[in-house]
């Protein structure tokens, strides 16, 4: 994946001009967008849908997740105008990029994450990505597009996400590329406003506003080092002197602020790179990392050094540099889990179990640890308390698709057919699997083991859910 719809990449401008003749047109203020705010969610959350359910880059980890959405959030709160429900993800792809979707859907690169020496330099993309968001530039793109529906603007948009690869552009390139086309032009105003809405947002979120020029000064030197093989920001945010001329003067216009980031920073950055390569390869990273001394971070790169070695199954050696990495940062969330991870991984299932409840009873409220606290019961055969667990969860977050799928394999595990099937269901309708979810709830009133309350809601349900069939079909 390399790019969002309102900044395409050089590949499906192939047979377009680069440039359209001057002046730009007048792109208006943002409420002159033709899509309404309801169908900028539907397109990004139909887009959603087919990454999550096809696209093997995209990950899944509740921690980098957790991060990437507390400093999304704190940077969104920022933001003038009405405040929009933003998701932000990890995408495994070493480009350093990022990408906005209609709705408040934003992708990071985990190249980006790794690239960025700072928090604020991070921060400042996330900024930029929010901006471009807020101000419905893609909205503006597609106003041409505004006949089409949700469904086919999501399947243009995902076909450009997917424009890395050479069938992905061809696929792009085929859907409404003369529209395409004649929207590159737009690009350049919408970056220099969204340069503009971030900086705002990044000072007036608390950091460090000089992280945005450092950011895109090493990425100007990236490019003149790699000559036309810029950095995959650069081709899909197109950078001018005239850009970072205007960031600058707005830094020595602001009054300085240091912002110490968070430890959550560098050990989610710790966490990709000891994911990457085998476990070798990842031990021999932060092996030598921490002889030499190269590290920003040495809570990150010991932390780094403990998951490789769990990765590499040498629990004891592992177990005595957590003791290190403990010392550094008692109650660090992550550092928990990581505890956890290890006794998990060795087989110490009730001495993972005492670890996760005392991180419990400090942060209730941390989606990660209730994920792993029902896992772990799961394992543990206690199928019971984890249902009870889920129900609370569920209730906290319905649209969580991850507690359905949980909680249907733990009443799977006690036999009850009928909320094992509805669980499902309700896991593939949030996964935007309409006709599998009907068919797991069709499934659940067959099952034959649902009293009548269940029954009344599963057929209400049922209902609801033919419903939304019904209304795909005529979006189709």
């Amino acid at each position: 994946m390399l790019i969002g719809l309102a900044w395409l990449p050089r590949g499906i401008a192939q047979g377009f001009p680069e440039s359209l003749p001057s002046p730009l047109p007048d792109l208006g203020d943002a409420s002159s967008a033709t899509l309404s705010p309801q169908m900028e969610k539907r397109i990004g959350e139909e887009a959603m849908r087919q990454i999550r359910a096809r696209d093997p880059s995209y990950v899944d980890d509740p921690e980098i997740a957790e991060y990437l959405n507390t400093l999304g959030q704190k940077l969104s709160a920022a933001s003038s105008g009405p405040q929009l429900d933003f998701d932000f993800f990890l995408v495994r792809d070493e480009s350093i990029n990022a990408f906005a979707m209609p709705g408040g859907f934003v992708g990071v690169h985990s190249g980006l994450l790794l690239a960025a020496q700072t928090e604020s330099e991070l921060a400042s993309v996330l900024a930029h990505e929010i901006s471009h968001v807020t101000q419905h530039h893609i909205a503006r793109l597609l106003s041409k597009q505004s006949q089409v529906s949700a469904f086919s603007l999501a399947a243009l948009l995902v076909g450009i996400l997917a424009a890395k690869s050479a069938a992905g552009q061809a696929v792009a390139a085929a859907s409404q590329a003369g529209a395409v086309g004649a929207q590159l032009a737009y690009t350049r105003d919408f970056e220099r406003e969204a340069d503009r809405i971030g900086f705002q947002v990044l000072e007036k979120a608390g950091f460090d506003v000089n992280g945005m020029v450092a950011f895109f000064e090493r990425l100007q030197r990236a490019t003149r080092i790699y000559e036309n093989n810029a950095p995959a920001y650069l081709q899909s945010h197109p950078l001018t002197v005239e850009r970072i001329s205007d960031i600058q003067n707005r830094v020595q216009g602001a009054p300085y602020k240091q912002h110490i980031d968070s430890p959550e920073f560098q050990l989610v950055r710790a966490k990709l790179r000891s994911e990457n390569g085998t476990p070798r390869e990842a031990l021999a990273y932060f092996e030598s990392e921490l002889v030499e001394k190269r590290y920003l971070s040495e809570l990150a790169t010991r932390y780094g050094l403990v998951n490789a070695l769990v990765r590499a199954k040498e629990f004891k050696r592992a177990d005595a540099e957590l003791k290190r990495v403990q010392a550094l940062a008692a109650g660090e969330p992550m550092v928990d889990l990581l505890a956890v991870r290890l006794r998990i991984e060795s087989g110490d299932l009730a001495g993972a179990d005492g670890v996760l409840g005392k991180a419990l009873s400090r942060m209730p409220n941390y989606r990660p640890f209730n994920y792993v606290h029902v896992q772990l019961l799961q394992r543990m055969d206690r199928h019971s308390e984890a249902l009870v667990k889920l129900a609370d969860l569920v209730r906290s977050y319905p649209r969580d698709s991850r507690l359905y799928s949980m909680q249907a394999q733990s009443y799977a595990a006690t036999g009850k057919q009928t909320l094992t099937h509805r669980a499902q269901g309700e896991f593939y309708f949030l996964q935007g699997s309409l006709a599998a979810a009907v068919e797991q709830l069709e499934l659940a009133r067959r099952a034959g083991d649902g009293d009548f309350y269940q029954m009344s809601s599963l057929e209400a349900r049922l209902k609801e859910m033919r419903g939304s069939m019904g209304e795909e079909a005529k979006r189709r």
